[in-house]
């Protein structure tokens, strides 16, 4: 009886394995959704609705919600002014310590960057133990589908429990290229809630066009920015370019000092707002065809007495509306697009990574300062803390450091880089650096110790706290 039993199993189980590579698309997890099955059979199932779902999204759920099982241990050697300083620096799996945070920083962060790894279609550092089915794969269409869900399940978890950290005004920025840019946005979507998308920034990351690819040269990368509560965020926009304020004069010796002017008329014509000017030269200025003036017949006239209105050094001018300096914001809000001119690119990321390291180069793919640097300005000030879990050179700490320098900022920072080791074959193990961690930490060290150098300012927090990740048997509490 034994025997039947197991030949009968072995024939159910070929005819489910048969049944998985005809209807590949209802194999989720290694398994069959019925649900689907049905669907694809015609069979009915449940009523369509508008999900994002992958191959183990509910394992990266219930990853989320675990406790940690560790906990952190100060590292005095390490660190640098580990009694005074406020920053800290996290060695470990990130997931562990994002769960570690969230039981004593839950709701104090102003500010996350992350720069993830992107998706090339190879296997994660972070792979979490996320259960990849038993079957094998049926089709290139599957194992493409299998990338895209390792890289979800990966960052998923992690970004759930960030999102618990950040303050109620605060924001998170990511990192992303084309790859799984559309996926990110749908995963953000649902853990941080559409209405709290604030933009997609476009960071042109290059500048010179790549003839050897076929179609398109990519020379950008995408920043995906997400309120905590959209209706609280604190965004206190860009400093106005001082060109933007050389453009203001004061020619008839206003008391309210500099100005410019602007064009009074405006289209489409409101009957109104059509009405002749006499300009004090005793000139009749009329708006242009299909035009009017931007304002009422009456309103112009308490202009005119405010002196608001510019007629020209002689006065026979088209009236035009002045605008006075120090009635403009101190700020401007910034574009979406983001030049290297302004932000810095990727080989000057690398030049100025390797100029601290003194011409050696220790990472392929840094960040500019600059362009971490606007995210900081951005969303932060005064004591505001800013975290970035997915470290490797630490070029978040670097910005951090450099805005307060730039600013009187007392910003403080959290690293968190899992300590990866280093190929003996590079530039880097060469000199003496054994994991990732081993460059972050001095990239900081010199970094802080070059901004002093040339600001002068001695009373800038340039330390950091060490930890690492102990391993207990119970989860922490």
């Amino acid at each position: 009886m034994a025997n039947v039993g197991g030949r009968r199993k072995q024939v159910a189980d070929a005819r489910l394995e048969a049944v998985k590579k005809l209807f590949p698309e209802a194999v989720v997890d290694g398994d069959i959704d019925w649900d689907r099955l049905r669907k694809e059979l015609g069979c009915g199932g449940r009523e369509e609705s508008y999900e994002f779902t992958w191959p183990g999204k509910t394992e990266a759920k219930r990853l989320a919600e675990t406790p940690p099982r560790g906990v952190l241990r100060l590292d005095r050697a390490a660190s640098k002014w580990w009694e005074t300083t406020n920053n800290w620096y996290i060695e470990g799996d990130n997931l562990e310590a994002l769960k570690l945070l969230r039981t004593t920083h839950a709701g104090t962060i102003q500010m996350i960057y992350i720069d993830p790894p992107y998706n090339t279609g190879k296997s994660f550092t972070y792979k979490d133990n996320w259960r990849k089915g038993k079957a094998a794969l049926s089709s290139g269409i599957q194992e493409e589908a299998h990338a895209h869900a390792g890289w979800l399940n990966m960052m998923y978890p992690r970004l759930w429990v960030a999102r618990t950290l950040l303050a109620e005004t605060g924001a998170i920025f990511i990192s992303i290229d084309d790859t799984e840019q559309a996926n990110l946005k749908k995963m953000c979507d649902e853990i941080f809630g559409e209405r709290n998308f604030v933009a997609t920034f476009i960071w042109q990351r290059a500048f010179s066009p790549v003839n050897m690819n076929k179609f398109a040269s990519r020379n950008h990368d995408f920043i995906l920015c997400y309120a905590k509560n959209i209706d609280r965020l604190a965004w206190y926009g860009l400093p106005r370019h001082p060109e933007a304020d050389g453009r203001y004069a004061n020619p008839d010796n206003d008391p309210r000092g500099p100005w410019t002017s602007g064009d009074l008329s405006v289209g489409p014509p409101i009957p109104e707002k059509i009405y002749d000017i006499v300009t004090p030269g005793g000139r009749v200025v009329s708006p242009p065809n299909g035009y009017c003036w931007r304002v009422t017949k009456e309103r112009f006239a308490e202009l005119a007495a405010d002196n608001r209105i510019w007629f020209g050094k002689d006065g026979n001018g088209v009236p035009r509306l002045k605008r006075f300096l120090s009635e403009v914001k101190p700020t401007v809000t910034p574009l979406t697009i983001w030049t290297h001119d302004e932000v810095s690119h990727s080989q000057e990321a690398k030049k100025e990574l390797k100029e601290l390291f003194d011409g050696l180069a220790v990472m392929d793919y840094p960040k500019p300062v600059k362009l971490i640097q606007r995210m900081v300005a951005l969303t932060t000030r005064d004591d505001d803390l800013i975290l970035d879990f997915f470290s490797g050179s630490a070029t978040t700490a670097h910005a951090v450091m450099q805005q307060n320098a730039e600013d009187g900022g007392r910003r403080s920072f959290m690293m968190v880089q899992l300590p990866e080791r280093l190929a003996e074959t590079s530039e880097a193990y060469r000199a003496g650096f054994r994991t990732i961690c081993d460059i972050g930490r001095e990239r900081i060290r010199r970094a802080g110790e070059k901004i002093v150098r040339e600001t002068g300012k001695t009373e800038l927090d340039i330390g950091f706290k060490v930890f690492w990740i102990e391993r207990t048997n119970q989860p922490a509490r």
